[in-house]
């Protein structure tokens, strides 16, 4: 198994104290290790056992301990934090470089003030779904054809059938080339045309001329543009000194009594078996999607709307929540995704009878069209009895069509698909240079989700009064201090269907935007303003404090009389702290009781039971988005 750890001094490694017959220790020659501006980070660091192993390392007296390497949990919580980021995909890290870098924060460090921020993951960031993303991002660089952002524009509008934001539609599109241009800033390695820009390649609903002919807009690295853009962002907040908390659950969001101002949020810290009450002016949410609600998805399985489950157990809205977009080629009764880019490089959709069908449904643009437009077509070649069986089950349903990729040179194919060609033959048992391959649409995207402004801001609709005339009714208010961005938001950019390219732009685009309008608010009254008024009143900051440590110990009792297996723990032990920190003995001690062997001591059964509370918590369940 593979971790990630940071040494947040390279001196650990470079002035540890080794054996007599140990040779000296290059950092940057280590495999996967890499040095960022007083960082080492270890992408891998099972490829450091063997070095460990060989001359075990020890601290020299001059630097800080060594047991920080592999700790990428807060060293405490403070009392209070700046902003806190839930999620640390495409969106949340952009947010997080959005507010480090912006002059409003760059300003209030000269000043001496260090902003306090947390960013809350449930994994590890380098496994967040983004790192699935293949195929490219949208931007009209124009690198490879001539194009025109309001060609962009018009494609993101029609492609979402007309029901799009046009406003944050305009946005997405105009600055596309400058949010590509700063991830190659940031260190994304892009495939690049033979003059060395940025290449571009084919996606599905993109065209030059308002509509036509299609345009190469998508860029891309290989079929990897996900897991470089993921990388790239966390390195970068990584050397920005950004603090993370990995694999803690948020439970809960809490609002003052009014609801219209974000008072902290509730996590489970996973690795300590701690719950947290977690306070903070500002709160963001970067959650992913809900495509786990679907039996067959392309989303991984923490992809679980908690961020919307969140937004709705606070009382607050959801927006276009029945637009859900699936993917034309998932491999067959998998949910594994083959990216749109192997159309792009001349994949072709048959039938049973071989015929290539898309020529019927969308002449113009075939198999590259918007994949609602794709998808369809292909449920409706299987309705009409042209479907094809998967080879792994010749005979099941014929649910199917094939994915002819046999007509890309091999090497070509290898050389940019490398990921596609890897998944079929790993999971299909094919090899689609010569053999074609079985796919069917995928529950992918979710459209919808909090409802944002475009500076990221969450707010909610007034309750209709149009009864008797409210003047209120129809406007829309911010909720003060709460953000949201990427997929588990709705700034209304994808309408009802999201063009391919236009996700990881979304979430990098609005997600810096949010992280700029966070730290606007930060700079207004930071945390630890030396020049803030003594004489201030505290009253309501304390009083949305004290709502966030009831639904903290509410939660506390929940975990700790599910562990504890009998309903009637007592949970007094979980409020003693050491330095400000709940101790694991809040857990109720079942361990105690547990015989070795009895179904009370098995960890897999905790484990189950613990993701079965956070589900229940977070309400992810198909019914409870059914009945919104």
């Amino acid at each position: 198994m593979s971790y990630t750890a940071l040494l947040n001094d390279v001196a650990l490694l470079n002035d540890a104290v080794l054996p007599d017959d140990a040779v000296p220790l290059d950092v940057a020659a280590l495999p996967g290790v890499v040095v960022l501006p007083g960082v080492a980070v270890l992408s891998d660091i099972s490829s450091m056992n063997g070095i460990i192993r060989r001359a075990p390392v020890t601290c020299a007296a001059n630097v800080s301990p060594c047991a920080t390497i592999l700790d990428m949990s807060p060293k405490h919580v403070e009392e209070m934090y700046d902003a806190v980021i839930v999620g640390a995909g495409a969106a949340g890290l952009s947010a997080a470089l959005g507010l480090m870098h912006s002059p409003d924060i760059e300003q209030l460090k000269e000043s001496g003030i260090e902003p306090k921020v947390l960013v809350i993951s449930k994994l590890q960031p380098l496994r967040s779904h983004t790192g699935s993303a293949e195929g490219g991002i949208a931007a009209s660089l124009g690198n490879v054809e001539q194009d025109d952002w309001h060609w962009h524009y018009y494609d993101t509008v029609k492609g979402g059938d007309w029901l799009v934001d046009q406003d944050a539609a305009k946005l997405l599109a105009e600055y596309a080339p400058q949010t590509v241009i700063n991830l190659e800033r940031m260190g994304v390695a892009f495939s690049r045309t033979d003059d060395g820009h940025i290449a571009q390649r084919r996606f599905g609903g993109h065209t030059a001329d308002f509509g036509k002919m299609p345009v190469r807009r998508a860029a891309y690295a290989a079929d990897r543009i996900g897991h470089q853009i993921l990388h790239s962002l966390w390195q970068q907040c990584v050397a920005a000194g950004i603090e993370f908390a990995e694999e803690w659950y948020v439970t809960d969001v809490v609002l003052d009594k009014s609801g219209s101002a974000v008072a902290g949020v509730v996590a489970y810290d996973t690795h300590a078996g701690v719950t947290h009450a977690i306070h903070a002016h500002n709160v963001m949410f970067a959650t992913g999607g809900a495509g786990r609600l679907f039996h067959t998805t392309s989303n991984s399985w923490d992809l679980t709307g908690d961020g919307m489950a969140l937004a709705l157990s606070a009382g607050l809205q959801l927006e276009d929540i029945e637009f859900v977009q699936f993917h034309p080629t998932g491999l067959a009764h998998t949910g594994i995704l083959l990216s749109e880019a192997a159309r792009a490089e001349g994949g072709v959709l048959r039938n049973a009878d071989g015929e290539a069908f898309m020529e019927r449904y969308a002449p113009e643009h075939r198999d590259l069209a918007a994949r609602d437009v794709v998808s369809r077509s292909i449920m409706a070649e299987i309705d009409g009895g042209r479907g094809v069986a998967d080879p792994k089950d010749p005979d099941g349903p014929k649910d199917c069509v094939w994915l002819d990729m046999t007509g890309i040179d091999p090497d070509h194919m290898n050389a940019v698909l490398p990921q596609v060609v890897e998944t079929i033959k790993a999971y299909a048992n094919l090899d689609p240079a010569k053999d074609m391959v079985p796919v069917k649409p995928t529950a992918h995207y979710t459209m919808g989700g909090i409802p944002i402004t475009t500076d990221g801001e969450v707010y909610r609709w007034a309750e209709s009064g149009s009864q008797n005339g409210d003047a209120d009714s129809g406007t829309r208010t911010v909720v003060e201090g709460l953000f949201a961005a990427g997929e588990c938001s709705c700034v209304s950019v994808h309408g009802a269907n999201r063009l391919g390219g236009n996700s990881l732009l979304d979430a990098c685009l609005f997600g810096t935007r949010a992280g700029e309008s966070l730290a606007a608010r930060i700079a207004q009254s930071p945390v630890d303003d030396p020049m803030r008024d003594a004489d201030a009143d505290d009253g309501p900051a304390e009083a949305a404090a004290a709502l966030v440590d009831d639904v903290a110990r509410s939660r506390k009792q929940d975990v700790a009389t599910m562990l504890a297996g009998r309903p009637d723990v007592d949970d007094d032990a979980a409020d003693d702290t050491s330095d400000g920190m709940p101790q694991t003995a809040e857990l109720g001690g079942s361990d105690a009781s547990a015989q070795p062997g009895s179904k009370e001591d098995n960890p897999y059964r905790l484990a189950a039971d613990l993701g079965t509370l956070m589900e229940h918590a977070l309400a992810v369940r198909c019914l409870s988005l059914i009945h919104i």
